[in-house]
């Protein structure tokens, strides 16, 4: 039997370590319209930072020092219009106005092995403003009264002490009741699921088979699947487990496995299929940004919001690899891994870090490539067909929360600041001015290239400090 050969080869240079401004960002894809069909974009919804909306003064001791600062909820338009409200998870980083911003999972956020994450949670459930009695929120903390900035800069102190270790108290008498209150409840809760996700987003096969499974899952009480124009052109349609086929009009449920039919006549090639539903995204997600250095937040709560989600399947004939590629943030392990699957009827090999593997008919082989913290990264993979786009995954990683006090204090003559912020290296956040300088140039940096030779799959990755005003 034939075997597709590859050999990686890594090459290692100097790179800049980002500062301790951490930006975050989930796998996004680069490259031409064709590439990001290849890498399609696994769900969630994204939003621009509008700014700090409803606030109040909270004192916080970090590094040894203490200031006032504005605290409370920021508001972000979904991309619908829609719009959702966060607390800040990431106190010395500042916000960036206008930023972009992506649903993610905690593994892909600062929240990451942070063993107050469910209480950070409980926190949000049982606050402002998912607690919209503020009354009653103010009589069970013991507090006289509370408004919406009391009750807003209260939570966002309490929030804060556990996604940040600082000492953050209310300036407000009746706020740091209420934070005080929150902390000493706060019980566990478990991390609430997508709003919408299709998994894997990429799925493999051969002409003839029905290929995948690729699982949707949604807060929705359901969703809609539509395949592209190309999956209609080359007679590809969308089933479910029993084979049943969907249509665009047809209700699909959380949990259902959804399933690519390839003719037994398509020629080698790829379709992919759009989710869409509509729905509240759950309270506790994290929102990061994207491709840019940004604080991270966390959703206390949104107006109804169309998401959408995608997926993929490649097809190659007999006598050949059919090979999909996914990739997922992994801040535990400190870097992405990518997950390779071969659906085809031949093995392939590499060697990587002085190893050999294989990964035959049927198998996977997953490698996580380093990435700093903070640092932009760029992963380009030869597609094992010739002629075929490659895969491109960027982003920016963001698994720390920042280090270096960068918050913008107030004094006490000063109104509330329209943001938590601190001023960044490209100019002054919004604390200062409502506005930021934009978002930071990517820097090209050093590349890391895993070469994979034989049938051709080649693994380049470009890391990109992100020194922010450059």
């Amino acid at each position: 039997m034939m075997h597709a050969r590859k050999r990686v080869v890594t090459r290692l240079a100097a790179t800049a370590v980002a500062t301790g401004l951490f930006a975050g960002g989930a796998i996004a894809t680069a490259g031409s319209a064709i590439a990001d069909e290849q890498n399609p974009r696994s769900g969630g919804a994204t939003a621009v930072l509008d700014g700090l909306t409803v606030s109040d003064r909270v004192e916080v001791t970090h590094n040894g020092e203490t200031h006032t600062y504005g605290a409370g909820l920021f508001y972000l338009t979904a991309d619908d219009g829609g719009t959702l409200k966060t607390y800040c998870i990431d106190f010395a980083t500042g916000a960036r106005d206008g930023a972009q911003y992506k649903e993610t999972d905690w593994e892909s956020s600062t929240l990451h092995g942070n063993p107050d994450a469910g209480k950070i949670h409980w926190i949000l459930q049982n606050s402002f403003p998912v607690v919209n009695d503020l009354a009653g929120l103010a009589e069970q903390a013991g507090a006289e009264s509370l408004n919406e900035e009391q009750a807003a800069a209260g939570t966002q102190a309490a929030i804060w002490e556990l996604s940040d270790g600082v000492d953050a108290v209310p300036t407000n008498e009746n706020a740091a009741k209420l934070t005080d209150w929150l902390l000493e409840n706060a019980g566990d809760v478990a991390e609430p699921g997508a709003s919408l996700a299709l998994n894997p987003p990429q799925v493999s096969g051969q002409p003839g088979q029905v290929i995948g499974p690729v699982t949707l899952t949604t807060s929705a009480d359901a969703a809609y699947v539509a395949p592209d124009a190309g999956a209609a052109e080359q007679g590809v349609t969308i089933v479910d487990a029993n084979g049943e086929y969907i249509t665009e009009d047809q209700p699909v449920a959380d949990g259902t496995e959804l399933y690519f039919s390839v003719p037994e006549d398509a020629e080698d090639g790829q379709a992919s299929l759009t989710a869409t539903a509509t729905s509240q995204v759950p309270v506790g997600r994290a929102f990061t940004g994207i491709d840019t250095r940004t604080q991270t937040m966390i959703l206390a709560g949104s107006s109804d919001s169309s998401v959408t989600a995608s997926a993929s399947a490649n097809w190659a004939s007999a006598g050949q690899p059919s090979v999909a590629v996914n990739a997922v943030e992994k801040c535990a392990e400190g870097g992405v891994e990518i997950t390779a699957t071969n659906e085809g009827d031949v093995p392939f090999t590499f060697e990587l870090d002085g190893q050999e593997h294989e990964i035959g008919p049927g198998e996977s082989h997953s490698q996580v490539v380093p990435v700093e913290n903070g640092q932009a990264y760029e992963i380009t993979i030869e597609n094992s067909i010739d002629g075929a786009e490659p895969w491109v995954f960027s982003g920016v990683l963001d698994c720390e929360t920042g280090d270096d006090g960068g918050q913008e204090q107030i004094d006490d003559n000063e109104p509330a600041p329209a943001s938590t912020g601190g001023e960044g290296e490209d100019g002054p956040d919004l604390a200062e001015t409502g506005s930021s300088g934009g978002n930071p140039a990517l820097i090209g940096g050093a590349a890391v290239a895993l070469l994979v030779i034989g049938a051709g799959v080649v693994f380049f990755i470009r890391r990109r400090s992100t020194t922010a005003g450059e």
